[in-house]
């Protein structure tokens, strides 16, 4: 069947809709005490590929922290240098983190593959620090917070356990790698707080399962994936909460190169921990006012982090243009883009900053290595 004038015209629209966004995606973007990035099920990253097959995803994400409406903001400062946890000593304004990732997932066997994720970040953060301290009346000093640079890799392995026509069922086991700095300081010269540095300075250890089957050949696929996080405590003695994230989705095929997607994303993280002793901001009950703060524990022992901790319900749309459907070259051949927005259905950042709508945009490429001996 010839193509008609309708179809060609909504080619256009769509790669014109593309250049646009891949040109507003080059301009940065502004960045919290507790940062996150988004995160959606992308296919081509959890499935295991052919045998000699590389698969390379480079992944955009734009994500916005800021406080929900009826939230101060207000939580405790984390001096991990000193190990002191100081309560009620900052008041939150936002954080936006960039994220670049650079994903290789390899078909060693057509069951067995290995994926290297590396993702670049800019962070910028916005707070008041010192409350009850600093400031004539303690209202506290603004203070801001940006750095770039790699984040944590992670090494996955993968083993697909049931290799049909319709169906793929794949197990995973990853290890994350403390490729990211913890040693940044803020515009105060002062170290920032672990939650928002790039890397969280000690190995994690993440189990995942993904399962997809076709509801209609070739048309309409279903999909799943869980995800487990836990994460040692660092050199600082800071320890990042574990991590649970359940994912469900479909996508559907309506014309060969055009596919629609959607999927709800949720996340729960445990509260931190920090091995330090336990102090609180003054008050104008304390004298002095505004003064140092007041300890309540000089012992240096494990404490939970109050405020961090959190959980996140997200419905993501998206679409996938496959290049190759459009035009066939060897510049096209195996290239997909792809775009998804995260938008929040259901929050709860426990007083702290919260994840605002997202965005995530990407480019998909395979490349034959070699080809097995059939």
């Amino acid at each position: 069947m010839g193509r008609t004038a309708g179809s060609g015209a909504l080619k256009l629209f769509v790669l014109s809709s593309l250049l646009a966004f891949c040109g507003l995606m080059t301009s940065h973007a502004q960045a919290a005490c507790g940062a996150v990035t988004c995160f959606v099920v992308i296919g081509s990253q959890q499935q295991v590929p052919q045998a000699g097959l590389l698969t390379t995803n480079t992944i955009y994400n734009y994500t916005p922290m800021r406080l929900l409406s009826g939230t101060s903001g207000v939580i405790p400062a984390i001096d991990q240098t000193q190990r002191r946890l100081i309560l009620d000593h900052h008041q939150e304004t936002r954080t936006i983190t960039n994220t670049l990732t650079f994903d290789l997932n390899y078909g060693i066997t057509d069951r067995w593959g290995v994926e290297v994720t590396i993702p670049y970040l800019w962070r910028t953060h916005k707070h008041t620090d010192g409350l009850g301290e600093d400031g004539p009346t303690g209202e506290g000093e603004r203070v801001t917070f940006s750095d770039d640079n790699i984040g944590d890799m992670t090494i996955t392995t993968k083993y697909n356990v049931l290799p049909t026509l319709r169906s793929m069922l794949v197990l995973m086991f990853g290890v994350q790698l403390p490729t990211g700095s913890t040693t940044a300081t803020d515009s105060a010269g002062g170290v920032m707080e672990a939650p928002t540095q790039l890397g969280r300075g000690q190995v994690g250890l993440i189990g995942s399962i993904y399962q997809t089957y076709e509801l209609i050949p070739h048309r309409l696929n279903q999909f799943s994936f869980a995800s487990y996080r836990h994460t040692f405590r660092n050199n600082d003695g800071y320890q990042f909460g574990d991590e649970y994230n359940l994912n469900i989705g479909a996508n559907l095929v309506t014309v060969p190169w055009l596919v629609l997607m959607g999927q709800f994303n949720y996340r729960y993280l445990v509260h931190d921990n920090i091995s330090a002793s336990l102090e609180r901001s003054a008050t104008p009950a304390d004298v002095p006012f505004p003064g140092d703060p007041i300890v309540i524990d000089p012992l240096i022992t494990d404490r939970r982090v109050p405020n961090t901790g959190s959980t996140f319900l997200a419905f993501s749309p998206g679409f996938q243009v496959n290049l190759e459907g459009l035009f066939d070259s060897p510049l096209t051949r195996m290239t997909s883009f792809y775009f998804y927005s995260q938008i929040p259905v259901a929050r709860d950042s426990n007083n702290n900053l919260a994840q605002g709508t997202s965005f995530i945009f990407g480019i998909t490429k395979s490349f034959q290595v070699y080809k097995p001996a059939s």
